[in-house]
């Protein structure tokens, strides 16, 4: 097994690399030198692409020999569709069948990486309401906590093969483009914007820059196994954070989405946005990592700049 997956020019595979995190990831670690392969579905266009089929043939093992890391970012958009039975079947598969296939070849290897980290979300706890939780809570009840339960149990092959493998509890990411916010910021510029429902449940926010610094981190700290929160330290709710997102965009936040009109519009994901999830990042915070952006101004001004 590798050492150090942080020593210049190492080797880091990455699926899911074409997505928000995974190509703002992907990005930092090649400036720094690192040599990334990233997992694709279709035929391999560049060197630093391998093909991989994670609903049937798998992966090519030897294509993960000799990395320091690999980080699975891949599944279903979650806020991308209305969740329809069968898109809720997507959302799942492509989670599970994935980990499941990357959790396999790494146990497979005979010099296996130092460190698997696997995409989960902050949607393991359920609604939490006012009730603030951080790793030591049990999952929630409900579909995304179930999925996240499923999803965290398929990394299993790769850490029963003595492989340390984390699991990125990953809140509302804060980005111009893409995910929730992705869809937001041009409400909110156009001054549509406003609270949903009553506005007092919560939100567990984080920076692209931080996401990105935390899997680092993750990566890079021998001491982290298991679950970590991916979250700022102060979650908020969502009446505050629609007040910063007027503040900061100096627009008027006056148009309220009433919560009815939400579950017709949203179907089973307004329960992710009217739910409450108040989250603390206190295993990352223990182990050193320290925020960019903790606050919400600082994020979203970052992301906009």
């Amino acid at each position: 097994m590798n050492d150090s997956s942080s020593a210049p020019g190492s080797r880091v595979v990455i699926a899911g690399a074409s997505g928000l995190i995974g190509s703002a990831l992907t990005r930092s670690l090649t400036s720094d030198g690192h040599e990334v392969v990233r997992l694709v579905r279709r035929a391999p266009r560049t060197r630093d692409e391998v093909r991989w089929d994670p609903e049937g043939r798998g992966v090519d093992a030897g294509a993960l020999a000799g990395c320091a890391a690999v980080v699975n970012l891949a599944g279903a958009g979650v806020a991308s569709r209305r969740w329809t039975e069968s898109y809720k079947r997507t959302i799942r598969e492509s989670r599970v069948r994935g980990t499941t296939v990357l959790a396999e070849a790494v146990a497979s290897l005979d010099e296996r990486p130092s460190v698997f980290v696997n995409g989960s979300a902050i949607g393991f706890y359920g609604d939490t309401g006012e009730r603030a939780v951080d790793e030591s809570a049990g999952a929630g009840e409900g579909f995304l906590p179930s999925v996240c339960v499923a999803w965290e149990g398929a990394t299993a092959p790769a850490s029963g093969a003595g492989v340390r493998t984390v699991l990125a509890r990953t809140g509302l990411v804060v980005a111009r483009e893409g995910g929730a916010w992705g869809r937001l910021f041009p409400l909110f510029k156009a001054g549509l914007g406003g609270r949903m429902g009553d506005g007092r449940q919560y939100w567990s926010f984080i920076s692209v820059h931080d996401e990105v610094a935390a899997i680092r981190h993750l990566i890079d700290t021998p001491s982290l196994s298991g679950p970590v929160n991916l979250t700022a330290p102060q979650p908020l709710t969502n009446r505050e954070i629609t007040e910063a997102m007027g503040r900061v965009l100096r627009r008027p936040t006056v148009v309220a989405a009433p919560a009815g009109v939400l579950r017709v519009a949203l179907g089973g994901m307004s329960g992710d946005i009217l739910g409450s999830q108040r989250v603390l990042p206190t295993r990352l915070l223990e182990s050193g990592f320290r925020f960019t952006y903790p606050s919400i101004e600082e994020t979203l001004r970052a992301a906009l700049s």
